[in-house]
């Protein structure tokens, strides 16, 4: 196939990083135009999301805040994952359709958050900034503009590739899964100190839970920290 009418029509940006994420380098790519259409709306998404947060934030750096909230934390530690995986996805593992997902699941989770608090503000500028840093490799031209349009000087090319914060990869509390009898009836949040048998108590005054108990005495209720409860009735 030759891409040069698809370049003509979307752009080259929109072109490579089709062709990346499509398949892995060492495997055929099965051509289809549909999908050349998917990389571009998503680019034209990622685009109109930080143009229209520049226009209501500025571009002055913020400053992040030691004081956030579940939510803030959450998506800093959605971040930093993105941060960590693309790093290893582009450098070592050398897997850039696993990259661009997460770059894409990153960009659904920070396009969801409606709190115009200037702790979110610092948050959202920290994540889109390095969205456009980690995209750069795929599509130089437009993050280029974006770079530019977000108060930053000089080629995003030479610019430093976004450090992972360890600290935003502490987390305070983790989601675990609640099953009973081997089906997966609740998930509970729980801190990551909490005590097996904290937990288990957690597990058992869930509602839905109760629901599927039926009002037995569980048999044996199996917890491992920090993944899964199971409730044997």
């Amino acid at each position: 196939v030759d891409p040069q009418a698809l370049i003509d029509q979307y752009g080259a940006d929109t072109v490579r990083l089709f062709s990346m994420f499509a398949a892995p380098p060492e495997q055929s790519l099965e051509w289809a135009d549909e999908g050349v259409e998917g990389a571009s709306r998503y680019l034209n998404r990622v685009w109109n999301h930080i143009h229209a947060f520049v226009k209501k934030a500025g571009t002055a750096a913020l400053s992040l805040s030691n004081d956030l909230n579940k939510d803030q934390k959450a998506l800093r530690l959605k971040i930093h994952q993105t941060i960590e995986k693309v790093t290893l996805d582009i450098g070592e593992r050398q897997t850039f359709n696993t990259a661009i997902a997460a770059m894409m699941e990153l960009t659904n989770a920070m396009q969801k958050i409606k709190d115009e608090s200037p702790e979110s503000r610092a948050v959202l500028q920290e994540g889109w900034q390095a969205l456009v840093m980690m995209l750069s490799p795929f599509a130089p031209h437009m993050t280029q503009s974006l770079w530019e349009s977000m108060g930053q000087d000089g080629l995003l090319c030479d610019a430093i590739w976004p450090e992972v914060d360890q600290s935003a990869l502490v987390q305070d509390e983790v989601n675990m899964a609640v099953q009973v009898n081997g089906k997966l009836r609740a998930t509970i949040s729980v801190p990551t100190d909490m005590s097996k048998a904290d937990i288990e108590a957690l597990a058992l005054a869930d509602e839905k839970v109760q629901k599927f108990m039926e009002g037995k005495t569980p048999k044996k209720v199996i917890v491992v920290p920090k993944k899964i409860v199971n409730v044997v009735v």
